[in-house]
Formats: structure tokens, sequence, C-alpha cells
């Protein structure tokens, strides 16, 4: 019963949009205020479900959509394959369904406040806003919710499509249309192997079904290289939604867009869905050991190329944006080392957590007009409950105790010391451990702590509104107590990852030094960070301003002292210190313009599109329009019509030419005969 009414999720608010877009003209505020309600309205089928599952258990119901080969006889050999539409309810779909849900409806609240300008009139494209994020919201409950991997694929796409309309929701900026192009185009690369791989899965099971395809790879029904393929090519997919390495350059791009899109893409959407498909397909996955030794791989490449990026970052949200990417490779790693419910327990938390930070940050921007971390400071004093609920989210995720995101990178890092991985594994997560801690302490520093940098800007500077500051406070509220959830409360409930991974994996439990060894490392970092940006500043404020006047000197001398001196005022403001690497030696100078740089992703990329695609393009057109075009097309029209010109001379309408001619042929063809004799 459950699995048949879990539909109305994704059906509510893709009528949302459907009403607000014919019918938005002639509702109040262009009908946005269906939105919300809609997205209630799935939170609470959400809660239905939940109910359902833990009442009923597992549950799926389809209906059929259309059936192709159908067998005209008894004996005939034609195969038949019917499509369905359905839903799926577990534990792993629940949880999703409920975190887009409430985080889809706590973006749209937020979003209530934040698109309108500072005299409170609404955006003028307010309506159209409201209707792709019920699209964007629908998209992805059908995703979850999805049964077979042709309505996966179907939803998946949608997913694309909706984060391209918000991303380029200001498409009259460049840089946001740019955005959405590249956030579009990049994810099509990966979803053209997804496709394939899904056709190359049907080929060899005949099916769509997830459950059947996960029986017969379960039970070797499907040639091991062909697995591989097709689970390396549905992984590609996966990496271009959840931006793995090196399909991760779209994401930190997609910071034009609106805030609160960004919070919703970066929190429970888009790039959860690379996440959720592969812990979908974990089944399948672990029969091809060689992909999930690949997948382990990407993972903490991305971890650690992500928070390397995110050290020298001076845009607030960028910093952000590539923390996701970060945590992303965390979750990616987690599902390597053979542990799915330890991804999907670092997702949950991350995913509030983000939010809270995405949203803190509009708060923000939105008090200072301001999104350079360089020139903010101070903010505690004029934001407290911002800055409360933005320091308890970054903390979680740096993982101090006894925040939710302490538990989760505990298990991610039992899990890849359990997961007969190299060693060179647990290491590397150590090091992004410690580096997410430091990127963490330099923005909350710069951003909430020592004095303000821009005085303007500080003194206009103040609390968030309450429409904004409520789902800012919620989540973070919740990303902080989700680690409750790591523990084992009932017999039928050993821990988060155990249910959610129906007792295949442990429940929670400490290994004592790997857990001693990441807070020391946290908390070092921290506060290493702390004596860079806030103990050193302050030391050179009070030496600057403890110095001895002196006479001023005549000449080079007193001028470089002025200098220095001036410089140290500076300093105390905070402006000398935007990245870690400036504040050491010199050599690392060319480390730090290659992570300022991107490390070239970007600009490879350029290049090959510049040198390699351009070029390859010239070639195919010129040959398009020399060869096919003049040869093949107008070159056999104009053989036709030249042939025609000399023929129409025989048609002249004269007897005796006529008479020539019969002459010609019958000598012509007397002679032939006699030639032939």
């Amino acid at each position: 019963m459950t699995a048949k009414l879990v539909f109305l999720a994704p059906s509510l608010p893709a009528a949302a949009f459907f009403l607000i877009l014919i019918f938005g003209r002639w509702l109040p505020r262009r009908g946005a205020f269906l939105a919300p309600l809609a997205i209630a309205g799935s939170l609470a089928v959400f809660f239905v479900a939940l109910l359902g599952l833990l009442s009923e258990g597992n549950g799926d119901f389809a209906i059929e959509w259309f059936t192709v080969g159908v067998a005209a006889g008894a004996e005939s050999s034609v195969s038949r394959t019917t499509f369905t539409w359905g839903t799926l309810v577990d534990p792993l779909s629940v949880v999703m369904l409920g975190l887009v849900a409430f985080i889809a409806l706590a973006v749209q609240v937020y979003s209530w406040g934040y698109m309108r300008d500072e005299h409170g009139q609404p955006d003028p494209r307010f309506g159209w806003y409201f209707a792709v994020h019920s699209l964007f919201a629908a998209a992805m409950m059908a995703l979850v919710l999805a049964d077979n991997l042709i309505l996966t694929y179907i939803a998946w796409e949608l997913v694309g499509l909706g984060s391209y309309l918000l991303i380029g929701f200001w498409w009259e900026k460049r840089s946001a249309a740019e955005a959405a192009k590249k956030a579009f185009v990049t994810t099509r690369i990966g979803d053209v192997g997804m496709l394939i791989g899904i056709i190359l899965l049907f080929k060899a099971t005949g099916t769509f079904s997830i459950t059947a395809i996960a029986a017969a790879a379960e039970s070797g029904a499907i040639n091991p290289t062909t697995l591989n393929w097709a689970m390396f090519l549905i992984f590609l997919g996966a990496m271009g939604k959840s931006a793995q390495v090196p399909f991760h350059v779209w994401l930190p791009d997609a910071m034009e867009g609106p805030t609160p899109v960004s919070a919703l893409i970066h929190a429970a959407t888009m790039v959860a869905a690379g996440v959720y498909l592969v812990a979908r397909l974990f089944p399948i996955y672990e029969a091809a050991p060689v992909i999930m030794t690949l997948i382990a791989a990407v993972g903490l490449t991305t971890a650690l190329v992500g928070a390397l990026m995110a050290m020298v970052q001076t845009d607030l949200k960028r910093v952000l944006a590539y923390s996701t990417i970060s945590h992303l490779g965390f979750m990616m790693l987690a599902l390597g080392a053979g542990a799915m419910g330890v991804a999907m327990f670092h997702l949950l938390a991350h995913a509030f957590a983000k939010a809270a930070l995405f949203l803190g940050a509009g708060a923000v921007t939105h008090a200072t007009h301001l999104t350079d971390i360089r020139q903010m400071g101070g903010l505690w004093k004029k934001m407290p409950v911002t800055a409360i609920a933005f320091t308890v989210a970054a903390l979680s995720l740096a993982g101090i105790p006894p925040l939710a995101g302490f538990f989760t990178k505990d298990e991610i890092l039992l899990a890849v010391f359990e997961g007969h991985l190299n060693p060179v594994f647990l290491f590397g997560v150590f090091v992004a451990v410690a580096i997410s801690a430091l990127y963490t302490g330099r923005l909350l520093i710069l951003v909430f702590f020592g004095r303000p940098r821009d005085a303007h800007a500080f003194e206009h500077a103040h609390e968030a509104p309450s429409l904004l500051l409520g789902p800012v406070a919620v989540l973070a509220s919740l990303g902080a107590v989700l680690g409750l959830l790591a523990f084992a409360w009932t017999p039928k409930y050993r821990g988060f990852s155990w249910y959610l991974s129906a007792g295949a994996e442990h429940g929670f439990g400490f290994e004592v030094w790997i857990s001693v060894v990441a807070i020391a490392l946290v908390l070092g970092a921290l506060y290493l960070t702390w004596d860079l940006y806030a103990a050193t500043a302050a030391r050179r404020e009070r030496g600057a301003a403890g110095a001895p006047r002196e006479a001023p000197r005549p000449g080079a001398r007193a001028a470089a002292r002025a200098a220095r001196r001036a410089g140290a005022r500076q300093a105390s403001l905070g402006q000398a210190a935007p990245t870690f690497l400036e504040c050491t030696k010199a050599s690392l100078a060319p480390v730090q313009r290659a992570l300022e740089n991107k490390l070239y992703f970007d600009s490879a990329y350029q290049w090959c599109v510049d040198r390699v695609m351009v070029t390859a393009a010239q070639v195919i057109g010129f040959f398009d329009r020399a060869v096919v075009n003049d040869q093949g097309i107008e070159g056999s029209s104009t053989v036709v019509r030249d042939t025609g010109g000399v023929l129409r001379y025989l048609q002249s309408g004269m007897v005796y030419n006529y008479a020539l001619g019969i002459v010609v042929g019958a000598v012509v063809v007397a002679a032939l005969w006699w030639a032939v004799r």
C-alpha cells in the first residue's frame, strides 16, 4: 500500500510546476506559493512512507507503461520486454526521499525572503523560480524512488535540466549563462557513458529492473567483462553529477545561480544523485571488484583535490563549493571501500550541514553585500545567531566531536581501514581530514572572528530576517545532532549504517587509534589556523601600536620604516594572510599559483576546446561543405543538369535530324555486328 502512495511525492511538485507554468500569470505572486505547499505535501508523503516501511517492511509497485516484442505465436522466439513505471520503497529510498523533501522545503521557505530586493519587492521571475524549483525537486524524488534503469535515466536527465535552468536563472548575466552551459555539457559527457552502460546491462540480462539485474550479477549470470564495462560507464554518469575529478569543474562555477539554488544543488539534489546511484546499484558494483577499487581511487583523489583548492579560495561560496567536492569524494571513497551505509550516513550529515552553510553564506552576503572573505571579519558581533549556526555546521563537517560529522568521518576512516584497500588510502584520508579542518578554520576566522576589515560593510551589517534565519538554524541544529543515529538504540536498530545496509555492515564502533589521530589532526589544524589568522594578526597589531615613535629621518631608511609600519597596520586588519601558503615560505608560491588556477583543469579543457575540438569541427565542416555538399549533393544535381542540357539537343523537332540519327545508329550496329563476326 505504501509503495502505491509514495508515487504522490514526486507527483505533487511536478503538478505545481505545470500549474505555475500555465496559470501563474493569473495567480497571486505568479503562483509561487504552490511550490512550498507541494513540497510540504511531499514531506507528508515521506512520513507516511517511513511509517509504512517500519510496519510493513520493503515494498515495490509498478504499472505497465508499454511492451515491445510481443510474440505472435506460442512457438515464436521473439522476446518480450515490458517497460514499467515503478517505485521501490526500502530504507535507502525513504531516507533520500525525506532528505530531498525536507531540504527543498527549507530552501523554498528561505527563498521566499531571499528572492526579494531591499525594498521587499519580489524578483521579476519570482514565479518561474519556484516553478523550476518544483521541477527540480520532483525529478530528484522520481530518481530516488525509481525501480528500473529507464525511469532512473529519465529522472536523471530531468535533474540535469533543472540544474541548468536554476544555475542560469539570472541568464542576463553572461557568467551565469556560461556556468549553466558548462554544468550541462560537463555532466552530459558522463550521461552518455551512463546510457551506454544501461544498454549493456539490458543486453546482458534482458531487463531494466534494478532488482533483477542485481540478482543476475550476484549469481554470475553476467559476463565479467560486460559487467565491468557497464558499471564503469554508469559510474561515469555518477562522476559527472557528483563532481568527481576530472568532472568537478562545473560545480564551483554553479555558484553563479542564486544562493538558495546553491544550497539545494550542493546539499540534497544534483550532487547527491551520483552517490545515490552508486549506492542504489551497490549489489551490482560489489560483483565488479575492479570498479570498486576505481571508485575508491577517484573518491580519494577528489577529496584531496577539493580540500586543497578550498584552502586558497577567497569567495565565500566557492570555498563551500570546493568543500562540497571534497566531501563528495569522501562518500565515493566509502562506497569504494564497500561501506554503502557509511557513505549515505555522511551524505545525510553533509546535506544538512552544507545546506545550513550555503544559506548562512546567503545571509552574510545579504547583510554585507560582500562575497570576498578577506573583506569580512568580526561579523559574530553583528550576526550572532548566523555566526553560531554557521560555526556549528562548519565544525561538524570538520569532524569535531560530538557533532554529526565526527561520527560519519570516523566511520569512513574505519571503513577504509577495514576495506582491504592499500594503506595509501588510509593515509590519504587522514591528510584530507586535516586539510578540511584547515580551510574550515580559515573560513570561520576570516568571516566571523578577528577585526572587521571593511568598516563600511561592518557598520551596516545586521542579523538576517527571521525568514532567512529560521531555516539556517533548523538545518544546522539537525546537522549537529544527526550523529545520534550512529548508535544502536534498539535490538532492531544497531546504527544507521547497519540499518541502511540491511545488516551487511557492522554497527557503530570505535577504533581508538584512528579516532585519536583524527581528532588530533583536526584540533591541530584548527589551532594552526587560529595562530596564522588571529593570533599572528593580534601580535602584529600590538607590535604596531606599541612601537616607539621615532623622529622622521630624511632619506630612504625613513621611508622604508614608514612603509613597514603601514604594512603592519594593514596586516592587523587581516589583509595580509588570505591563504595558508602566503603565510609560509615563498618556495611554495608555485603550489599556490597552481591551486589558484584550479590545478589548470579549466585551462586544459579550454585548450582542448580551442585547439582540438574547434580544429576538428573546422575539418568536419570543410568535409561537409566540400565533399558532402558540393560533390555529393550539389555535384549529383549538376551532373543531371548538364546531362539534360546535352540531351535536349536530341529533341530538335526536325525530321531529318531524327532520320540522320536512325541511319547513323544502323551503321554503328552493322559495324559492330561485322566486327564481332
